[in-house]
Formats: structure tokens, sequence, C-alpha cells
């Protein structure tokens, strides 16, 4: 019996105070409505004036430098190293020869080609007599010509593999890595001979938001700034602007940097840009939260203050600076719009503002 009365007490229980929150629930609302009621039925807002602000569009992003010209230099051809002629560190031009590889078997194929291409040519010229006599029909001269084409473009793919025995440097640059040594084996499939970077000009990656991406364009003149040098100036142009944001709504741009003459900036570090627009004329802002629902809807409360009441205007927003829109039409100097409890208010509705 005492098993059956203990559970039957507590949902009991359980059900008096449920009870008594809603009850002290209702009392609490009641006494709220009983208060706005007494205030005239007015809803808390808070406002902003309506003036116009000069717009300062300059700002910083921080970026890393990386190098204008980067190749991981592979080997076309087979064979064994023979010699090196740079280290790392070292300052190559385009065309120096910084390796080369053993060309006994590449010079072998060479002089067969050779033969090759000898022996179809006389047996062309011989076909061209003999054609010309009537020993020959023209199918077999064509099939001589053929074979004499062909054998020459042979010669000239082994001609082209012993020059690049001499393994030359396709950019101007600075050798940062190299990857074989002398007696090394490398295969016609790519090894990686060498790592050559070309910092005369760098390239700074930054991020702006849609605000800023908005002012800028391919060519622009900005001045760079780098923290291990900070009495040194730079200068760049810009040279890339991402058509889509990124993940964080971000917009990535590509700075063109002139290195100075002793290539001071290296790749992979801190860079500023600074960008410095002309002086804008004054124009009409707005805090972003003056707006009903949001930007795009256009719409914004203003205050009547002949009766203290919100009226609904459409407004026509430029330009976004943060927290603050520019507004391009609807609004006038000395008004005043409502920034919070936007949602309580409907059109005519009574206002009271919250100080």
């Amino acid at each position: 019996m005492k098993k059956i009365i203990i559970p039957i007490l507590v949902v009991v229980a359980s059900v008096a105070i449920i009870a008594w929150v809603l009850t002290n629930n209702k009392k609490n609302n009641e006494s709220k409505t009983a208060f706005i009621a007494e205030g005239s039925g007015a809803i808390a807002v808070r406002v902003a004036n309506v003036e116009k602000k000069t717009v300062d569009l300059d700002f910083t992003a921080n970026g890393n430098f990386i190098p204008k010209q980067e190749l991981n230099f592979l080997s076309e051809n087979a064979g064994r190293v023979k010699a090196i002629y740079v280290d790392e560190g070292a300052r190559v031009t385009k065309g120096q020869v910084l390796a080369r590889i053993d060309a006994e078997i590449i010079n072998t194929d060479k002089e067969t080609a050779q033969a090759t291409y000898q022996n179809a040519a006389r047996d062309e010229a011989r076909y061209q007599s003999s054609f010309e006599t009537g020993g020959v029909t023209q199918q077999q001269l064509d099939q001589a010509k053929l074979a004499t084409q062909n054998a020459k473009l042979r010669l000239q793919a082994s001609e082209r593999r012993v020059s690049d025995a001499n393994i030359k440097s396709p950019i101007n640059g600075i050798v940062n890595k190299r990857y074989i040594e002398v007696g090394a084996f490398v295969t016609a499939q790519g090894t990686q001979l060498f790592e050559l970077v070309d910092v005369s000009k760098l390239k700074l990656k930054v991020s702006v938001n849609e605000s800023q991406v908005a002012n800028l364009n391919v060519g622009d003149k900005i001045d760079i700034r780098s923290s291990v040098f900070p009495n040194d100036k730079f200068s760049g142009k810009v040279t890339f602007i991402a058509a889509k944001a990124d993940a964080s709504l971000s917009f990535p741009v590509e700075i063109e940097v002139a290195n100075n003459l002793n290539n001071s900036l290296k790749a992979g570090m801190y860079g500023t840009a600074i960008f410095n627009f002309p002086k804008q004329a004054p124009s009409i802002l707005i805090p972003r939260t003056s707006f009903i629902g949001s930007v795009s809807s256009n719409q914004v409360f203003v205050l009547n203050t002949a009766d203290s009441t919100a009226v609904t205007r459409n407004v026509v927003s430029g330009r976004i600076f943060g927290e603050t829109v520019e507004i391009l039409e609807g609004l006038k100097e000395g008004e005043t719009v409502i920034t919070s409890g936007q949602i309580n208010l409907a059109e005519g509705t009574k206002v009271s503002i919250v100080k």
C-alpha cells in the first residue's frame, strides 16, 4: 500500500509546484502590462540623429610576401650527374648552366640518329633519280621522303636531349635549394634538381572585406611597409582582386612589390599594405541597426517628433562602413531614426525614447 501512496504524493507535489510557477509568471506579466498601460502604451526605443559625416576610406591590411616566380626545376633526361656549377644561395641568370648530366648514352643516340638521317637522305636522292627515269613509282618516292622526314625529326629530338644534358636556369633568381650531388643518378620522369626563387619582385597577399574591396581596382598604387625594415619604403601595385569571397567572406588581393637593390625582403616575411584614398565628400550615415530586418530591406523607422510616433520610411542604401551605412536617398539631415525596438513597432506606434 505504501508503495502506491508515495508515487501519488510525488505527482501531486509536482502538479502543485507547476501551478505555483504558472500563477507567479501570470502575475509578473500582468504587472508589466499594467506598467506599460500607465505609460500610455509607448514602446521604448533608442534613436540616432541623421547627419552628414566625412567617410574615411583609408585602411591597412597585413599579409605574407611570396615570390613572384618560384620554380621546382626537374630533370628531363636520365643519366648520372657529372658536374654541378652552383650551390645554394647562388644568384643565377636565365640560360646559365647549373649542372651537367653525363651525355655518353645521349651522344650515342644522337650519332645513331644522324647516321639514320644521312642514309635516308641518300635513299631519297636515289629514289628521286629513279623516279625521273621511270624506275620507281610515285608511291615509293613518297615513302622515301617520309622516311627522310622521320629520321630528321628523330635527329632533332636527340640533339635537343644532348643540349638538355646541360641543365640551364629558366629564370633569373636565387638557388634556394639543391637536391642533387655529383654522381647521383636522375631519371627522365622528373627528378627534382633545384628550387629557384626570384625575389627581385614579390607578391603581398592580403584579404579585405566587402566595403574595402569595392574601392579597389587592378593597377592601384599601394604603399608597402615591413616591420623588419621600418625605415625602408616599398611600393606596390594591385595585380589581382578575387571575384568571389572566401569562406570567411573576405576577398583575397595580391599586390606586386618591387624589392630594393639588396633584395632585403624575403619570401615568407610579413608586410603591411597601406591603402590611401582621396578625401571623400560628406555623406549621410546612419547606424546599421536602424534598418528593419537587415540593410537589404531598405526600410527604417523615422521618429515623428510632433506626436512621438514611428513612421516607416523607404531609403536607398549605399556603401557599408562597418557599423554604419551610407544613405543615398530617403533621409535628410536633422531627422531622427529609430535604432532599436523595431520588432515591436508598426506604422504610427507611440514610442518613448530611452536616453
